[in-house]
């Protein structure tokens, strides 16, 4: 692997097997371009993935692994990790279901902390049918934070905007007596970090948006703007970072105002998420920044509703791959230029 010209051994976790995730892998690595870049391992099983070859009338090539031998260059590498026979039940939340994505992420993320690949990309699993006493978690971010190294920020990426999160999987009801001044000083200061690491932005500028509507309105619709905000990003601000706001969500992404900052860090899921999505869908990716491993996923879901039927488009995990690619190389650039 040398420069970025290189490929990197991507992992690859399947998600809900009766979602869209198999599917799309298969008709991403159907295009041989793709081998040009990167090595992909899947956590899966080749009888699963024979299935779902065969009902989508695809060509992807694809053949057995052992993690520690050789990899294919021009096939995927299918690692084992099913214990059972499962039978995909296209469009159905079902507990086999959550346990094959469940086998298939923890396998996946345990090679990336063991270095036997270089990045993870992750396909949509559903919360629900995944939990288990193994897994108590609301989603990817959650346990890789716990298992990585580092403090995990939600990252969502897209060419022309990058939305982070304060808060990301707790309920509405729980926002703001989550967001304190030691919540905001430590993701401002993780989203700078990542845009200096990740994306190579020196001095990024960061627009926080504001909890209340039209920010409190001098207090008339809540004070936490004024008493919380406020004040703690003057004090970040004086520290040298350069962070700006709050701005009222509800107009923030219908101006020009996105387009002067390297990043928005929102405040609850929603206040982030929709506009992002709505704005750049099926082209964004979900960045786990803040940990020591590059892991990303599609904008998407497991899209229950057209799983099997052959429509399910490539574009967002497509550009997860490049993503992690492209930190991961950024990431390897600034560790040398570092040691030099």
């Amino acid at each position: 692997m040398e420069g970025r010209e290189g490929k990197i051994k991507v992992g690859i976790s399947i998600g809900d097997p009766n979602g869209v995730g198999i599917e799309i892998i298969l008709k991403m690595f159907e295009d041989k371009r793709m081998f040009d870049f990167f090595t992909p391992i899947v956590f899966a099983s080749t009888k699963l993935l024979a299935f779902q070859r065969k009902h989508f009338n695809l060509q992807t090539s694809f053949a057995p692994f052992v993690l520690g031998n050789k990899s294919s260059n021009n096939q995927l590498n299918i690692v084992e990790v099913l214990k059972q026979p499962f039978i995909t039940s296209f469009g159905e939340e079902t507990p086999e279901g959550g346990a094959v994505a469940l086998a298939s992420f923890k396998a996946a993320t345990l090679a990336l902390m063991k270095g036997e690949v270089d990045v993870l990309v992750t396909a949509p699993l559903n919360k629900h049918n995944i939990q288990s006493e193994a897994y108590t978690f609301p989603g990817h971010t959650d346990y890789l934070a716990k298992e990585l190294k580092g403090e995990s920020l939600m990252f969502m990426v897209a060419d022309q905007l990058k939305v982070g999160l304060l808060t990301d999987h707790i309920p509405v009801s729980e926002v703001a007596q989550a967001i304190t001044p030691e919540l905001i000083k430590k993701k401002v200061a993780m989203m700078k970090a990542s845009l200096q690491l990740d994306f190579g932005i020196a001095q990024p500028k960061i627009a926080l948006l504001g909890i209340n509507p039209h920010t409190g309105d001098n207090g008339v619709i809540g004070k936490e703007d004024d008493t919380v905000l406020r004040p703690t990003l003057k004090e970040i601000y004086t520290m040298g970072t350069l962070v700006f706001g709050p701005y009222a969500a509800d107009s923030f992404f219908g101006t020009e105002l996105p387009s002067k900052f390297d990043a928005v860090l929102a405040t609850y899921h929603d206040q982030g998420l929709i506009p992002f999505k709505t704005l750049t869908f099926g082209k964004g990716v979900n960045f786990t920044a803040g940990l020591d491993k590059v892991r990303t996923s599609p904008d998407h879901g497991t899209a229950f509703d057209i799983a099997g039927k052959g429509v399910a488009e490539t574009t967002s995990f497509k550009e997860a791959f490049f993503m992690a690619r492209e930190i991961f190389f950024n990431r390897k650039s600034h560790a040398e230029y570092s040691i030099d």
